[in-house]
């Protein structure tokens, strides 16, 4: 078996491998400034699609131009995560030469798509795929490959639920089981055999505090803030951050509003309850929940009201976001919960470490308080090596960190045959 990184290599941002020049995993882009995409010319017999952030699938539709009809396969809500950030993707460059695709191509997307469960096996150019529950996302998956001698897994991203419980208390699901990771989905325990792993290293040197301390400080920061009489902006991704704030939020009684795209993708979810860990949690969220149109000066309104708004985008980068930051940013008793690792060159980074930030083109100082609370949807170190134990006898490639030579080198004093590969490399497993 022939592996060619056509992006994800010694990067987070526009995930795309390539099995012996014909089954394609992923095919995303990387939302830099402009945004980048794989390298390389592609023309796969197949597709697979891990799961439904725009740094695995978002290119996916430039693929079919031409005369190119390769089928895709993914989960449903993969597959419909793929068509809401396409037709985001065309909203905000379409006709401008950054956007890696047209609306015809995004419209065909709809013909070649192939949706499966976890663990139902399907062929997909000559190999034999299987995708195994991730615990990223809903929808997320590990994707194993096997051509009949060589079994290749595929993490994507994936959760292996944290270190622990922190106290063991108020955290279970609808049925008492304790919680070790997110309320939204469940995760991994999925360790198929196989004989190499590419694997995912985004946390390979952090160790997330437990999952209910962390709730617990947020929810305890979030009724300070509203008990004092100030308004708590939490800028959260559209697609899992946004959910699962609404669950924590429900699960501590604290009231919320919930403002852009993640109100479409919370209908996205809804329609797909067996990706979930709980829908009748997800259900009475939504209940809770006050959602935000943004017509007749609704958002202004609502800053006055003394209330927590979970809003896009998750690094400040745009969105409803950008309206509420401005309106509140002069009070310090007002909050600003981030709720997402903060990329180095946006807004929210540059909050973060200067306690300014750039809001319609100008720097402004920010005296309301801003917090940062760890609710990674990634494995840590720990959850990493957990996974990788299973694996010590197969030879691990790593990828999808901005550490990978480090980590493998990490692995390899361990006991492990593994490597990082560059972006263009090509390596036979």
């Amino acid at each position: 078996m022939e592996i060619e990184f056509l992006g994800g290599a010694r990067e987070i941002g526009r995930s795309a491998v390539l099995v012996d020049d014909s089954l394609l995993l992923d095919y995303g882009m990387a939302t830099t400034t402009p945004p980048s995409f794989p390298v390389g010319d592609v023309d796969p017999d197949a597709v697979v699609v891990s799961h439904g952030h725009l740094d695995h699938v978002g290119t996916v539709p430039a693929l079919l131009s031409g005369d190119a009809r390769p089928p895709i396969h993914w989960t449903p809500p993969t597959y419909e995560l793929a068509l809401r950030l396409a037709r985001d993707t065309l909203k905000l460059q379409g006709g401008s030469p950054l956007c890696p695709f047209t609306e015809e191509e995004v419209k065909r997307v709809t013909q070649v798509s192939r949706t499966h469960g976890y663990r139902e096996s399907f062929e997909a150019a000559g190999y034999e795929v299987t995708l195994y529950d991730a615990g990223h996302i809903p929808g997320s998956a590990h994707v194993l490959v096997d051509d009949g001698d060589t079994r290749l897994l595929y993490t994507g991203d994936f959760h292996t639920g944290g270190t622990g419980t922190d106290d063991g208390t108020d955290r279970t699901d609808g049925d008492g089981r304790p919680i070790r990771g997110q309320r939204l989905v469940p995760e991994t325990t999925a360790r198929p055999d196989a004989d190499a792993v590419i694997a995912e290293s985004t946390y390979s040197d952090v160790d997330h505090s437990p999952r209910a301390r962390i709730e617990r400080q947020f929810a305890e920061s979030v009724k300070t803030t509203l008990w004092e009489g100030g308004t708590v902006v939490v800028p959260a991704f559209a697609i899992g951050r946004t959910q699962e704030m609404m669950l924590v939020c429900d699960h501590h009684d604290v009231d919320f509003f919930v403002d852009g795209m993640g109100a479409d993708v919370l209908r996205i979810f809804r329609q797909h309850p067996d990706f979930l860990r709980d829908s009748g949690a997800l259900r009475r969220a939504k209940s809770r929940a006050r959602f935000v149109t943004g017509r007749d000066g609704q958002r202004e309104r609502i800053v006055r009201e003394n209330a927590a708004i979970i809003t896009t985008s998750g690094m400040l980068q745009g969105g409803p976001a950008m309206t509420y930051v401005p309106e509140i940013r002069a009070n310090p008793v007002n909050k600003i919960a981030l709720t997402g690792y903060q990329v180095e060159g946006t807004p929210g980074r540059e909050l973060l470490d200067t306690g300014r930030a750039e809001i319609d083109g100008r720097v402004m100082p920010v005296s309301a308080q801003v917090e940062w609370y760890d609710f990674s949807a990634h494995a840590d170190r720990g959850g990493l090596r957990s996974l990788l134990d299973a694996y010590r006898d197969a030879d691990v490639l790593v990828n999808h960190g901005d550490r990978c030579e480090a980590f493998a080198a990490e692995l390899r004093a361990d006991g492990f045959d593994a490597a990082a590969p560059e972006l263009g490399d090509r390596i036979s497993i």
